[in-house]
């Protein structure tokens, strides 16, 4: 399938800023799953100083902002052919070694509550377990907006019982992790069936499997990735596969608009 994306992020500021750095992911690679056909950035308001690999190997733009601007946008916009892999995506690559990926981080931080989801998950097969564990996620947590934020952590989001594919995808890799599996958050865009706007991106968790590689499973859509998947960054949370991220010195105040589509 040949989707074509456009995400554009613009932050509005009440007076120029004294100083700022931001931190783009927004660079698909083509893999075992889609190929970039064609990717631009369109920077306005700032400018980019470094490209580099970061650990996980996500392609990552350092850009800086100083003397007046009032108004910063980030587009970026391409094409990209992708097939259905019932979710693999293949070996584990980057710099990060995969034993990283066991270890949970701040915002997956097992309680009882996950621990009791992970010891709930029935016997069988590494497949028929980590499907297991999706669908008694989805069944945990509806799929709520405005319940939480970026900083609820899995554990939190559990407990209240609502979400969105950010809480699924934390929760999914806390308990993978308490299974024995390596597990990991995926930034990324997702085509929808009954619409083409959108206000934010997508977020799914892939889990290590031996044999096969990473498989994915969103546990907010109860499935694994299929053709109408974009994956374009990884880490072992939000924190780490976000896709802009950045700090500001001075006392604007800022205001951020993010308009997305996603259609064939």
């Amino acid at each position: 399938m040949r989707l074509k994306v456009s995400h554009r992020t613009e932050y509005s500021y009440d007076e120029p800023i004294r100083y700022g750095l931001q931190r783009l992911r927004l660079w698909p690679a083509s893999g075992p799953a889609q190929t970039m056909l064609t990717w631009a950035l369109h920077i306005e308001g700032a400018r980019e100083e470094v490209r580099f690999l970061d650990q996980f190997g996500n392609d990552t733009r350092l850009l800086s902002i100083d003397g007046d601007p009032h108004t910063i946008s980030v587009v970026a916009e391409g094409e990209i052919e992708t097939n259905d892999t019932a979710g693999v995506s293949g070996p584990h690559r980057g710099f990060a070694p995969l034993w990283l990926f066991e270890h949970q981080t701040p915002l997956t931080a097992p309680g009882t509550a996950i621990r009791d989801l992970a010891a709930s998950v029935g016997d069988g097969g590494d497949l028929q377990r980590l499907h297991g564990l999706m669908a008694l996620i989805q069944q945990r947590i509806a799929y709520v907006t405005g319940t939480t934020d970026s900083r609820t952590t899995a554990e939190e989001a559990l407990v209240k019982g609502t979400g969105v594919c950010q809480d699924h995808s934390h929760v999914f890799a806390a308990s993978a992790r308490l299974l024995g599996f390596p597990a990991r958050y995926v930034s990324g865009y997702l085509m929808m069936n009954d619409r083409v706007d959108q206000v934010a991106t997508h977020a799914w968790a892939e889990a290590y499997v031996s044999d096969l590689g990473w498989v994915g499973f969103d546990a907010a859509n109860g499935m694994s990735p299929d053709e109408r998947y974009v994956r374009v960054a990884v880490g072992r949370d939000y924190r780490e596969a976000m896709p802009i991220a950045g700090i500001l010195i001075g006392h604007a105040q800022e205001r951020l608009a993010v308009h997305i589509t996603v259609e064939q």
